[in-house]
């Protein structure tokens, strides 16, 4: 077998094998004996990323690592078998069954007649790649992505077949609808899904015990980890007023790749850990992240506070009426009824404030942090709204005030990025490559915690237009669609893609990455040359 060790930033490897046997046998070997370091593992059709921890492993070590692992000790036994009930009216069938030579009839019965097992999960939250099927169900993705398509929709694409959990777009050809929902929190694991199992699709016309499984599967159980968070009548903030977006927001929740679910977490982490350093909580205590200004909270009872991120006005007007600036990065004093609030950010996107003692808030899958892609996570602010305040930690010290935080852009500025060249610089030309850093990049209006567009004057090249298995992406990938202009991907980015990432953000400027406005430019400065892909019979 030849492997490909490909970079995926300064913390992760992409791994290309030669099919997914291969992927899944590496995959199955890393899970038995995983070198200290590694943090997760993604597989897709041909690919295995794998993240580490700078600080514990490097990128050669780690390498070394995988090709010492014994694999081919995988077993194939069968997994649990599930029934999905289909009602085959997909806006595709007919046009699907006509570029096939068959009919919708043959199309159903070679789609129903035989097992698919879950290979591996990516796209979004309970999304399966299922393997396996009839051998001449081996289709193209659609011209044209669809901007909707509804939950529950059966779909085709290669050799795959899948259901989307929820409404996202898509390119997949649509065969039908399925009842069965594959991803909901009340059920434990959340993920219907999981990888190794066996799944037959099973007509809704027809009789079969996936009718029964539907209603049964669809109820659900009540999650058992994670308890609402209890009701206090003590010390809270309240939301006077959310702002246009304000979100909260943790470390995130890593190690959840197997039902699709990425890390997601706050997108400036310094800023979040720096809050939380200035109150003397743990480091990775929900804050909350708020977009451009106009967040106002009232606190009851008494509390300590601290607001980094970006750069702007702070006000607290205290229960008495009077208002006075307040500095940013430092922690401050409220007493009941006091007032803070957020004017617009001179500099950088996103606030971050902390409580000590921290914001009482439910987890999910182990985590605080709103994934706005997964829809995971307490939902933004609204006003009104109250957020419980938890105890403070006995013996830790409040940080002193930082007088020189780390200057961050405005509009209109140039912004360097570094860079790493991979995993997929070999699908441009290289006067693509070349311009990735030649020229610089606005960042548009579009933009949010799923990544930012951006649009150069020239556009980006390919030298294969072919089309690019779904593979696992790393925050800061920087993934080239096929207008040639980039998506620079930040917290809430799908865990797997389908268009090739020319390059990907150092880990050292993902926390500038986030904070940079609209109307800013960007330059991408590559950290050396491209490594040579070096390949590795095993």
């Amino acid at each position: 077998m030849t492997r490909r060790y490909l970079p995926a930033g300064t913390d992760a490897l992409l791994v290309e094998l030669a099919d997914l046997a291969h992927t899944l046998d590496l995959l199955a070997a890393l899970q038995a004996a995983p070198p200290p370091g590694v943090t997760e593992c993604v597989p897709a059709a041909r690919t295995l990323l794998v993240r580490f921890d700078p600080r514990h492993i490097s990128a050669p070590t780690l390498r070394a690592a995988i090709e010492a692992l014994k694999t081919g000790q995988r077993t194939d036994t069968p997994g649990a078998r599930i029934e999905i009930p289909v009602r085959y009216d997909g806006a595709d069938l007919a046009e699907l069954a006509a570029l096939l030579g068959i009919t919708a009839a043959e199309l159903i019965a070679r789609h129903t007649g035989q097992d698919y097992s879950v290979a591996f999960c990516g796209f979004a939250p309970g999304f399966a790649y299922l393997a396996g099927g009839h051998p001449g169900l081996d289709v193209p993705r659609r011209a044209t992505p669809r901007t909707r398509v509804p939950a529950g929709s059966v779909a085709l694409a290669g050799r795959f077949a899948a259901v989307y959990p929820d409404e996202t777009p898509g390119g997949w050809q649509l065969l039908g609808t399925t009842a069965l929902k594959m991803w909901d929190l009340a059920r434990e694991p959340p993920a219907l899904l999981q990888p190794g199992m066996r799944v037959r699709f099973v007509d809704i016309t027809s009789e079969s015990i996936a009718a029964r499984a539907c209603s049964t599967l669809a109820e659900g159980q009540e999650h058992p980890d994670h308890p609402p968070a209890a009701a206090t009548i003590g010390r809270a903030l309240t939301v006077r007023a959310p702002g246009l977006q304000t979100l909260v927001q943790d470390a995130g929740r890593p190690g959840q790749a197997a039902q699709g679910v990425s890390a997601a977490g706050a997108l400036d982490q310094g800023a979040m850990r720096h809050a939380n350093r200035l109150v003397g909580n743990a480091p990775g205590l929900p804050v909350l992240e708020a977009l451009l200004g106009g967040l106002q909270l009232v606190c009851q009872g008494a509390a300590v506070v601290a607001v980094t991120g970006a750069s702007g006005p702070l006000e607290l007007t205290r229960a008495g009426g009077r208002a006075a600036p307040v500095p940013r990065n430092a922690a401050l004093i409220l007493t009941d009824g006091d007032v803070l609030s957020l004017g617009q950010p001179m500099t950088g996107l996103r606030s971050y404030v902390a409580v000590r003692g921290g914001l009482h808030v439910a987890p999910v899958l182990g985590s605080a942090s709103r994934d706005t892609l997964a829809k995971i996570g307490p939902p933004a602010l609204a006003a009104g709204q109250r957020l419980p305040i938890g105890a403070a930690p006995a013996g830790s010290a409040v940080g002193a005030p930082d007088r020189n935080p780390p200057p961050l852009p405005r509009a209109g500025d140039t912004v360097t990025l570094d860079v790493v060249l991979g995993p997929r610089t070999d699908w441009f030309t290289p006067e693509a490559v070349a311009l990735l850093s030649a020229q610089p990049w606005r960042v548009t209006p579009q933009q949010d915690r799923v990544g930012m567009r951006l649009l150069g004057e020239q556009p980006l090249a390919r030298a294969q237009t072919q089309e690019l298995p779904s593979e696992g992406t790393v925050t800061g990938a920087i993934q080239v669609p096929a207008s040639g202009q980039p998506v620079l991907f930040l917290a809430d980015h799908p865990l797997t893609g389908g268009y090739p990432v020319i390059a990907c953000v150092a880990l050292h400027h993902l926390d500038l990455a986030a904070q940079i406005p609209p109307g800013a430019w960007i330059r991408f400065r590559p950290l050396g040359p491209f490594a040579e892909i070096e390949e590795t019979g095993a």
